[in-house]
């Protein structure tokens, strides 16, 4: 599903109160909320020729895709602020599929291991499996809790006006730093020695891009809590969500504008006022949204005197990139159901030790792979067969740093040689290998494979990099108070999950965060009554 109109043929004449650069999850929200809450005429403007950056899908003859949205938490209950923010920036419009009782299954080796849904079940699971460890288990739950409400405190700062913010932020914020500024590692070896039992804990590391050792704490509290009741689909697709926020930005008089590419943000006497599109024409706004990422934003986007003179440029290189990844695309003649093939996630590790599986894989690209995620979007899709009949879908994920495709970079997409697809079609060999070992059913079926890979990133979504997750969740990223909407440029505000955490809710905070911002009022309780609104 196509979302947005072609720079080449649209209409975006006249007045707008702000721009947004980029179309992900965070951008689409912050357009979507100052249109709704704020009467705001928002011109959305996207590099790719589809919008919804990481929610979109894309098609073959007889197939389709997700490139990002694999599950999405919290959702299946309407009083949470997840759902609630979906409900407002859809009109209520986008319906969800469950993914059943076991969203994540974690196979380590021969082992596997069933994340439940519902906390009290998953807790009951989890001792099962690790008996002598149950007060571990017991104590990391109340972690998780402990971890979670003081999240609100964090991420209340980011909608604070900057003289409240500059006031109260540091007290806030700071009942969480014990924790965010520790390692996962590290702080689930306070709990337990079991070394089974935290690379079972951190199964889920993949969702943020980091192993235990590298990560936050905060992340991984973020990820595991925000699971925990339950695993969602968007019925029609991923690219439903993007096709479901668009009509509240044009009900203002505003408008999503794909194949539009930003070559500058413009500074007029140290405010930014608008863009410079990549055929020269200037677009101007009294506010610039970037979803472009703070590397993006801070290192191409803005003047180098400008980024340079408030020390943006040294901001932009302070902290890592996340991970880059394959994504295998595997299409099959037969439906899901004729497959057997189950909602649930596979997370498969060759050890628990996920560090070191990451740290043997990018010294070796031929030892075992670190982590395969498999994601069955046409079984956990129930309109999937509408679209696609007969046919079904799988998605095979791994890590892979930028650095290994790096001589490839300045080659255009689809056209980097023999060497190229040939290190390709090795990589889909070896993506293949953990398919047909845990889905046996598959193997002589496959019709279709495609690959794409960090080169596949950056062409599409911008990242210089490839990253899949912007910034890396490390614990020094949690602790810079400078990553948040407002920026020490006037006018020009940050969203997605650079501005607010990694994954889809991440970044949709980001962009309620961003909105927030430009309106100078906290929009959580507008939204909650938008939502209920909705759904009267």
């Amino acid at each position: 599903m196509k979302v947005g109109t072609s720079y080449k043929h649209a209409d975006i004449a006249g007045d707008y109160d702000a721009i947004v650069v980029g179309s992900g999850m965070g951008g689409l929200t912050a357009a979507a909320l100052l249109a709704k809450h704020g009467g705001k005429r928002v011109l959305v403007l996207e590099r790719h020729y589809t919008a919804g950056g990481f929610t979109h899908t894309f098609r073959r003859p007889g197939y389709e895709w997700d490139v990002g949205v694999h599950y999405i938490g919290q959702v299946m209950d309407p009083d949470s602020p997840v759902r609630q923010a979906f409900d407002d920036l859809t009109n209520a419009q986008l319906d969800w599929a469950d993914m059943g009782s076991v969203y994540d299954r974690v196979i380590i080796g021969d082992d596997a291991y069933d994340f439940v849904k519902g906390k009290e079940n998953w807790r009951a699971r989890m001792h099962g499996y690790f008996p002598e460890d149950r007060e571990a288990i017991d104590r990391y739950l109340d972690l998780l809790r402990s971890t979670y409400r003081r999240a609100g405190l964090f991420f209340a700062e980011k909608a604070m006006p900057p003289f409240m913010a500059n006031l109260a932020g540091g007290l806030m914020r700071r009942p969480l730093m014990r924790r965010a500024r520790k390692s996962t590692r590290e702080t689930l070896e306070e709990l337990t020695s079991d070394q089974r039992l935290i690379g079972v804990l951190t199964g889920q590391w993949g969702d943020h891009g980091l192993p235990p050792s590298q990560s936050s704490f905060f992340m991984h509290a973020l990820i595991a809590g925000h699971y925990l009741k339950g695993g969602a689909y968007p019925v029609g697709g991923a690219s439903r969500i993007a096709a479901t926020i668009e009509p509240l930005i044009e009900a203002a008089g505003g408008a999503v504008v794909t194949s539009a590419e930003v070559s500058e943000i413009l500074v007029d006497e140290r405010r930014a006022v608008g863009v410079r599109m990549s055929d020269g024409n200037e677009l101007r706004a009294p506010a610039i949204i970037s979803n472009a990422g703070v590397s993006n934003t801070f290192s191409r986007l803005l003047p180098t005197e400008v980024a340079s003179r408030l020390g943006l440029r040294h901001l932009a290189e302070r902290y890592e990139p996340s991970t880059g990844h394959l994504s295998l695309y595997v299409g099959l003649r037969e439906t899901a159901s004729d497959l057997g093939l189950e909602k649930t996630n596979l997370w498969i590790y060759p050890h628990h030790d996920h560090d070191k599986n990451v740290e043997r894989f990018l010294a070796d690209p031929d030892a075992p792979l670190p982590v395969a995620y498999l994601s069955f979007p046409s079984a956990k899709d129930p309109d999937f067969e509408r679209r696609c009949p007969g046919s079904a879908t799988i998605e095979v994920v791994t890590l892979a740093p930028y650095e290994w495709f790096r001589k490839w970079k300045d080659k255009p997409w689809n056209k980097r040689g023999e060497d190229y697809e040939e290190f390709k079609a090795k990589l889909t060999q070896r993506l293949l290998e953990p398919l047909y070992e845990h889905c046996s059913q598959t193997q002589g079926k496959v019709d279709y494979a495609e690959l794409s890979t960090p080169l596949s990133t950056k062409h599409f979504a911008g990242y210089t990099q490839g990253e899949i997750y912007g910034l890396a969740p490390t614990p020094e990223r949690f602790a810079e108070r400078a990553l948040k909407p407002r920026t020490p440029v006037p006018g020009l505000y940050l969203t997605g999950s650079d501005a607010s955490t990694a994954g889809v809710a991440g970044a949709l905070y980001g962009g309620l965060f961003a909105a927030s911002a430009v309106l100078r009022r906290d929009l959580r309780g507008a939204v909650a009554k938008g939502a209920e609104a909705a759904r009267a």
